[in-house]
Protein backbone atom coordinates (compact mmCIF):
# COMPACT_ATOMS: atom_id res chain seq x y z
CA UNK A 1 0.00 0.00 0.00
CA UNK A 2 1.16 3.32 -1.04
CA UNK A 3 1.31 6.41 1.43
CA UNK A 4 -1.43 7.93 -0.27
CA UNK A 5 -4.09 5.57 -0.08
CA UNK A 6 -3.19 5.01 3.40
CA UNK A 7 -3.12 8.34 4.12
CA UNK A 8 -6.56 9.62 5.98
CA UNK A 9 -7.98 12.81 3.35
CA UNK A 10 -10.84 15.01 4.10
CA UNK A 11 -11.91 15.93 0.59
CA UNK A 12 -10.72 12.80 -1.74
CA UNK A 13 -10.48 9.98 -2.25
CA UNK A 14 -7.24 7.56 -3.18
CA UNK A 15 -7.31 4.19 -4.42
CA UNK A 16 -4.59 1.90 -6.00
CA UNK A 17 -5.12 -0.53 -8.87
CA UNK A 18 -1.81 -2.40 -10.20
CA UNK A 19 0.40 0.53 -11.67
CA UNK A 20 -2.61 3.26 -11.55
CA UNK A 21 -3.24 5.64 -9.06
CA UNK A 22 -6.49 7.47 -8.82
CA UNK A 23 -7.43 10.60 -6.87
CA UNK A 24 -11.21 11.57 -6.77
CA UNK A 25 -12.85 15.12 -5.48
CA UNK A 26 -14.56 14.32 -2.58
CA UNK A 27 -16.36 17.54 -1.42
CA UNK A 28 -19.79 16.83 -3.09
CA UNK A 29 -21.92 19.59 -0.46
CA UNK A 30 -20.07 22.42 -2.74
CA UNK A 31 -19.57 21.08 -6.30
CA UNK A 32 -16.25 19.91 -5.72
CA UNK A 33 -15.12 23.43 -5.52
CA UNK A 34 -11.66 23.71 -5.45
CA UNK A 35 -10.83 25.08 -1.80
CA UNK A 36 -7.05 25.35 -0.48
CA UNK A 37 -8.13 22.78 1.90
CA UNK A 38 -8.75 20.61 -1.02
CA UNK A 39 -5.91 21.44 -3.71
CA UNK A 40 -3.56 20.82 -0.72
CA UNK A 41 -4.63 17.28 0.13
CA UNK A 42 -4.82 16.77 -3.89
CA UNK A 43 -1.32 17.86 -4.47
CA UNK A 44 0.35 16.09 -1.65
CA UNK A 45 -1.64 12.58 -2.78
CA UNK A 46 -0.68 12.94 -6.19
CA UNK A 47 2.84 13.68 -5.22
CA UNK A 48 2.98 10.98 -3.17
CA UNK A 49 1.57 8.74 -5.97
CA UNK A 50 4.59 10.16 -8.35
CA UNK A 51 7.26 9.41 -5.41
CA UNK A 52 6.11 5.77 -5.76
CA UNK A 53 8.14 3.61 -7.81
CA UNK A 54 4.56 1.06 -7.82
CA UNK A 55 2.65 3.65 -10.02
CA UNK A 56 3.25 4.32 -13.33
CA UNK A 57 0.53 7.01 -14.39
CA UNK A 58 -2.21 8.60 -12.21
CA UNK A 59 -6.16 9.27 -12.74
CA UNK A 60 -7.65 12.08 -11.45
CA UNK A 61 -11.59 12.34 -11.34
CA UNK A 62 -14.43 13.67 -9.82
CA UNK A 63 -17.80 12.95 -9.17
CA UNK A 64 -20.79 11.64 -11.47
CA UNK A 65 -22.47 15.07 -11.99
CA UNK A 66 -19.82 17.13 -11.08
CA UNK A 67 -16.11 16.94 -12.01
CA UNK A 68 -15.07 20.51 -10.27
CA UNK A 69 -17.24 23.37 -10.65
CA UNK A 70 -14.34 26.07 -9.94
CA UNK A 71 -12.75 27.75 -7.22
CA UNK A 72 -13.83 28.55 -3.58
CA UNK A 73 -15.69 32.00 -4.50
CA UNK A 74 -17.32 32.48 -1.07
CA UNK A 75 -13.50 32.36 -0.28
CA UNK A 76 -11.82 34.59 -2.06
CA UNK A 77 -15.29 37.23 -3.08
CA UNK A 78 -14.09 39.68 -0.11
CA UNK A 79 -10.17 39.20 -0.85
CA UNK A 80 -7.76 42.35 -1.90
CA UNK A 81 -5.38 42.63 -4.36
CA UNK A 82 -2.71 42.28 -1.78
CA UNK A 83 -4.87 39.58 0.07
CA UNK A 84 -4.23 37.26 -3.40
CA UNK A 85 -0.72 38.57 -4.10
CA UNK A 86 0.40 37.84 -0.19
CA UNK A 87 -1.58 34.19 -0.09
CA UNK A 88 -0.60 32.77 -3.39
CA UNK A 89 -2.58 30.47 -3.22
CA UNK A 90 -2.04 29.18 -7.05
CA UNK A 91 1.04 28.50 -6.05
CA UNK A 92 0.74 25.19 -4.45
CA UNK A 93 -0.74 24.66 -8.10
CA UNK A 94 2.72 24.88 -10.13
CA UNK A 95 3.58 21.90 -7.97
CA UNK A 96 1.08 19.35 -10.10
CA UNK A 97 2.07 21.11 -13.24
CA UNK A 98 5.85 19.57 -12.20
CA UNK A 99 4.66 15.84 -11.91
CA UNK A 100 6.67 13.36 -13.43
CA UNK A 101 4.16 10.57 -14.50
CA UNK A 102 1.54 10.99 -16.84
CA UNK A 103 -1.72 11.99 -15.37
CA UNK A 104 -5.28 11.55 -17.00
CA UNK A 105 -8.31 13.05 -16.02
CA UNK A 106 -11.74 11.51 -16.09
CA UNK A 107 -14.50 13.98 -16.77
CA UNK A 108 -18.10 13.53 -15.93
CA UNK A 109 -20.52 16.18 -15.69
CA UNK A 110 -19.10 20.05 -15.03
CA UNK A 111 -15.47 21.06 -15.25
CA UNK A 112 -16.22 24.63 -14.79
CA UNK A 113 -13.59 27.49 -13.85
CA UNK A 114 -11.19 26.16 -11.57
CA UNK A 115 -12.32 22.71 -12.91
CA UNK A 116 -11.85 23.27 -16.56
CA UNK A 117 -8.04 24.31 -15.69
CA UNK A 118 -7.69 21.77 -13.19
CA UNK A 119 -8.18 19.33 -15.99
CA UNK A 120 -6.29 20.86 -18.55
CA UNK A 121 -3.15 20.62 -16.46
CA UNK A 122 -3.51 16.54 -16.84
CA UNK A 123 -1.61 15.25 -19.65
CA UNK A 124 -4.63 13.41 -21.28
CA UNK A 125 -8.70 14.04 -20.75
CA UNK A 126 -11.30 11.46 -21.22
CA UNK A 127 -14.70 12.94 -20.94
CA UNK A 128 -18.28 11.15 -20.73
CA UNK A 129 -20.60 12.46 -23.10
CA UNK A 130 -22.66 14.83 -20.53
CA UNK A 131 -19.11 16.46 -19.61
CA UNK A 132 -19.48 20.19 -19.75
CA UNK A 133 -16.31 22.34 -20.01
CA UNK A 134 -16.16 25.99 -19.66
CA UNK A 135 -14.27 28.92 -18.27
CA UNK A 136 -17.01 31.11 -17.29
CA UNK A 137 -14.55 33.83 -14.77
CA UNK A 138 -16.05 36.89 -17.01
CA UNK A 139 -19.21 36.66 -15.79
CA UNK A 140 -17.91 37.56 -11.85
CA UNK A 141 -15.55 40.24 -13.03
CA UNK A 142 -11.85 38.08 -13.70
CA UNK A 143 -10.40 36.13 -15.90
CA UNK A 144 -9.01 32.63 -15.23
CA UNK A 145 -6.00 32.57 -12.94
CA UNK A 146 -4.34 29.15 -12.51
CA UNK A 147 -3.16 28.54 -16.35
CA UNK A 148 -6.91 28.67 -18.30
CA UNK A 149 -5.97 31.81 -20.79
CA UNK A 150 -2.21 29.78 -21.61
CA UNK A 151 -3.55 26.25 -21.70
CA UNK A 152 -6.67 26.78 -23.50
CA UNK A 153 -5.17 28.84 -26.11
CA UNK A 154 -2.70 26.60 -26.85
CA UNK A 155 -4.91 23.43 -26.92
CA UNK A 156 -7.64 25.07 -28.98
CA UNK A 157 -6.02 28.39 -30.60
CA UNK A 158 -6.43 32.40 -30.21
CA UNK A 159 -9.86 32.72 -32.19
CA UNK A 160 -11.59 30.21 -30.24
CA UNK A 161 -9.67 30.46 -26.33
CA UNK A 162 -10.85 34.47 -26.99
CA UNK A 163 -14.57 33.69 -27.87
CA UNK A 164 -14.69 30.94 -24.72
CA UNK A 165 -12.88 32.91 -22.34
CA UNK A 166 -14.81 36.05 -23.22
CA UNK A 167 -18.00 35.11 -23.00
CA UNK A 168 -17.89 32.49 -20.56
CA UNK A 169 -19.95 30.00 -22.65
CA UNK A 170 -20.38 26.47 -21.64
CA UNK A 171 -19.13 23.88 -24.45
CA UNK A 172 -19.70 19.81 -24.58
CA UNK A 173 -17.37 17.39 -24.55
CA UNK A 174 -18.17 16.77 -28.08
CA UNK A 175 -17.20 20.34 -28.86
CA UNK A 176 -14.06 20.14 -26.88
CA UNK A 177 -13.33 16.71 -28.78
CA UNK A 178 -13.44 18.48 -32.15
CA UNK A 179 -11.61 21.73 -30.58
CA UNK A 180 -8.51 18.93 -29.57
CA UNK A 181 -9.17 19.57 -26.22
CA UNK A 182 -9.51 16.04 -24.96
CA UNK A 183 -8.66 12.69 -26.10
CA UNK A 184 -12.09 11.17 -26.39
CA UNK A 185 -15.75 10.97 -25.56
CA UNK A 186 -17.38 7.59 -24.18
CA UNK A 187 -20.47 7.12 -22.49
CA UNK A 188 -20.85 8.87 -18.69
CA UNK A 189 -20.89 5.43 -16.95
CA UNK A 190 -17.78 3.96 -18.79
CA UNK A 191 -15.43 7.50 -18.22
CA UNK A 192 -13.58 6.21 -15.51
CA UNK A 193 -13.03 3.05 -16.77
CA UNK A 194 -12.09 4.40 -19.62
CA UNK A 195 -9.35 6.49 -18.50
CA UNK A 196 -8.20 3.77 -16.02
CA UNK A 197 -7.44 1.67 -19.08
CA UNK A 198 -5.64 4.32 -20.96
CA UNK A 199 -3.41 4.69 -17.95
CA UNK A 200 -2.71 1.08 -17.57
CA UNK A 201 -1.42 1.14 -20.79
CA UNK A 202 0.71 3.97 -20.32
CA UNK A 203 1.63 2.16 -16.54
CA UNK A 204 2.99 -0.84 -18.75
CA UNK A 205 5.52 0.76 -20.41
CA UNK A 206 9.07 1.45 -19.00
CA UNK A 207 8.64 4.14 -16.95
CA UNK A 208 11.69 6.29 -17.21
CA UNK A 209 10.89 6.37 -21.30
CA UNK A 210 7.26 7.29 -20.13
CA UNK A 211 8.67 10.16 -17.77
CA UNK A 212 11.24 11.22 -20.52
CA UNK A 213 8.36 11.45 -22.95
CA UNK A 214 6.20 13.22 -20.84
CA UNK A 215 8.83 16.52 -20.25
CA UNK A 216 10.22 15.94 -24.18
CA UNK A 217 6.39 16.65 -24.76
CA UNK A 218 5.59 19.37 -22.31
CA UNK A 219 9.20 21.05 -23.28
CA UNK A 220 7.25 22.13 -27.26
CA UNK A 221 5.23 24.71 -25.43
CA UNK A 222 7.84 26.41 -23.85
CA UNK A 223 10.56 26.85 -26.28
CA UNK A 224 11.59 27.00 -29.72
CA UNK A 225 11.31 24.06 -32.40
CA UNK A 226 15.05 24.57 -32.47
CA UNK A 227 15.23 24.23 -28.53
CA UNK A 228 12.74 21.18 -28.45
CA UNK A 229 14.63 19.43 -31.02
CA UNK A 230 17.90 19.72 -28.71
CA UNK A 231 16.01 18.94 -25.87
CA UNK A 232 14.61 15.62 -27.24
CA UNK A 233 17.73 14.17 -29.03
CA UNK A 234 19.67 14.57 -25.37
CA UNK A 235 16.45 12.60 -23.86
CA UNK A 236 16.54 10.28 -26.32
CA UNK A 237 20.42 9.51 -25.48
CA UNK A 238 19.88 9.69 -21.92
CA UNK A 239 17.62 6.81 -22.53
CA UNK A 240 20.79 4.63 -23.63
CA UNK A 241 21.62 4.32 -19.59
CA UNK A 242 18.23 2.79 -19.08
CA UNK A 243 17.85 -1.06 -18.06
CA UNK A 244 15.02 -0.97 -20.39
CA UNK A 245 16.30 0.04 -23.22
CA UNK A 246 18.50 -2.63 -23.45
CA UNK A 247 15.55 -4.97 -22.65
CA UNK A 248 13.29 -3.52 -24.91
CA UNK A 249 15.78 -3.17 -27.75
CA UNK A 250 17.28 -7.41 -27.01
CA UNK A 251 13.31 -8.57 -26.77
CA UNK A 252 12.71 -7.21 -30.44
CA UNK A 253 15.57 -8.81 -31.85
CA UNK A 254 14.25 -11.65 -29.97
CA UNK A 255 10.92 -11.91 -31.31
CA UNK A 256 9.26 -11.87 -27.24
CA UNK A 257 7.81 -9.74 -25.33
CA UNK A 258 9.83 -7.34 -23.34
CA UNK A 259 10.34 -7.46 -19.38
CA UNK A 260 10.28 -3.84 -17.84
CA UNK A 261 11.96 -3.34 -14.65
CA UNK A 262 11.43 0.30 -14.94
CA UNK A 263 14.97 1.31 -14.64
Amino acid sequence: MSISTSTQYQYILVSQEGRVGTVQLNRPDALNALSPELMQELVEALEAFDADDAIGCMVLTGGEKVFAAGADIKKMASASAMDMLLVDQLARWDRIRKLHKPVVAAINGYALGGGCELAMMCDMIIAGETAKFGQPEIGIGVIPGAGGTQRLTRAVGKAKAMELILTGRQFSAQEALEMGLINKVVPAELTIEEAKNLAKAIAEKPAIAVRLGKEAILKAFDTTIEGGLDYERKLFYLLFASADQKEGMQAFMEKRPPVWTHS
